[in-house]
């Protein structure tokens, strides 16, 4: 233990220094600059201090993934076949869509238990407007879609603006939502959608052409390239440590393996779904607001910290309504998707386990339930592991009581992964 020499402040103290804290310091390297000095090494080093420092990003969701396909191929060789891979990527795309408003209010720090109502009152919405009074389809998908928006930003301006806790706003706005759904679709309880309407197709509509699939890979592949290029460039040309070539290339090669290979067993069923299509653009779309625009940026900076946002200059209550908001818009189209799946609205939609499976794909994706770290690519990697689960157990014939007690127990474990990750992560940056 020493003493710091330099003069204090009038009425203050000398800083006592701990040199053994100084020397167990995690220092944060950025990773372009490992990988350049030290070529593989570097990449050794980066995934030691990352493990050290308990922020291995998607890694360990990547490894269960593989792990669950392992296992149930190894139980039935009818797992990995097309026609089932083709069905999780249509099935996953409802909750996949949800998960994707629900990233956009965790990162906050918040939570919003609606959606599941929410998408409930968007399929009822589609179904009542064309179906029993006649109007455009198109029209009436475009009113449910804005409806949920709407009920989002309710939800975010008594919250926001009034100061009610999220979780209680929208705990009776779940209530209030499905009571709005029932009064909707009225004593039937079901409506039937037109089986070749514009909701329909939103699942059942596949590219059967094989360029398709090949086409969209190929696309994905030249656009990540392309973008970590000119992201090297321009970071070469600030002066600011960026990838090496070989690294971006290598990166490059691994999502073409796993484009390609994709595409090419969605072309041996039906081809390239519509439904998926949609999913990846929303989150291609949806990654670069968050990561590339300075809206993005403020919903990041509110969850790291609410008071420096606010004397920053960042208007606190416009940003949260518009991120319910958001969350509304996306539970309304989830519900197009299951409306679309089971071509009607009923009564049970958006009941059941859905909520709990919206959260648990964006928080077992990597998004972060305490606020400021996440990403909407963390709603594909959740949903493929909730979904992969749910369809690996209904082949060996599972009971659902058993499903949900194994995907509840997949929650927690993620749960306690991300508050130890915390907890490592700031004990890493107080050292």
């Amino acid at each position: 233990m020493s003493i710091d020499k330099t003069p204090a402040p009038a009425g203050g103290r000398h800083r006592v220094v701990n040199p053994d804290a100084a020397h167990d310091a995690v220092t944060a390297v950025d990773p372009r600059l490992l990988v350049r000095e030290q070529g593989f090494g570097g990449y050794i080093a980066e995934f030691k201090r990352k493990l050290h420092a308990g922020d291995l990003g998607s890694i360990p969701v990547v490894i269960g993934l593989v792990l669950i396909c392992a296992i149930f191929q190894s139980l039935n060789s009818q797992f990995l076949s097309a026609q089932n891979l083709s069905n999780i990527a249509v099935t996953m795309v409802a909750t996949g869509m949800m998960a994707v408003g629900i990233i956009f209010v965790l990162l906050l720090g918040e939570i919003d238990l609606s959606v599941g109502a929410v998408s409930g009152v968007s399929g009822a919405i589609v179904a009542v407007l064309s179906v029993t009074n006649g109007m455009n389809e198109w029209l009436a998908l475009v009113v449910a879609i804005a409806g949920g928006a709407v009920i989002g930003a309710l939800h975010g301006f008594f919250f926001a603006r009034i100061g009610a806790p999220a979780f209680a706003v929208t705990l009776a706005g779940l209530l209030f939502w499905q009571g709005f759904m029932l009064q909707l679709l009225g004593s039937q309880g079901t409506i039937n959608l037109d089986g070749d309407g514009v909701v329909a197709k939103l699942t059942t509509y596949y590219f059967s052409d094989v360029a398709a699939a090949y086409g969209l890979a190929g696309l994905a592949v030249a656009l990540f390239f392309l973008s970590a290029f000119l992201d090297s460039r321009r970071r070469d040309a600030a002066g600011i440590p960026s990838r090496p070539l070989g690294d971006i290339v290598f990166r490059t090669v691994l999502l073409a393996v796993v484009s390609f290979g994709a595409a090419y067993m969605l072309n041996q069923y039906k081809g390239l779904p519509l439904a998926l299509v949609l999913f990846l653009v929303v989150l291609v779309i949806t990654d670069f607001v968050l990561r590339r625009t300075a809206y993005g940026r403020k919903i990041f900076a509110l969850g790291g910290s609410v008071e420096a946002s606010r004397r920053a200059g960042i208007n606190v209550t416009a940003v949260r309504i518009s991120v319910f908001a958001i969350a509304g818009t996306f539970a309304a189209v989830g519900g197009l998707f299951w409306a679309s799946k089971i071509a009607a609205a009923n009564q049970s939609a958006g009941a059941g386990e859905l909520l709990m499976n919206v959260i648990a794909a964006a928080v077992i994706g990597g998004t972060s339930l305490f606020g400021g770290r996440g990403r909407t690519w963390n709603a594909l990697l959740g949903v493929m592991v909730i979904v992969s689960i749910q369809y690996g157990l209904a082949l060996e014939g599972i009971a659902t009581p058993i499903q949900f007690m194994i995907t509840g127990g997949v929650l927690l474990a993620t749960v306690v992964i991300d508050s130890v990750t915390r907890k490592t992560q700031k004990t890493a940056g107080r050292a």
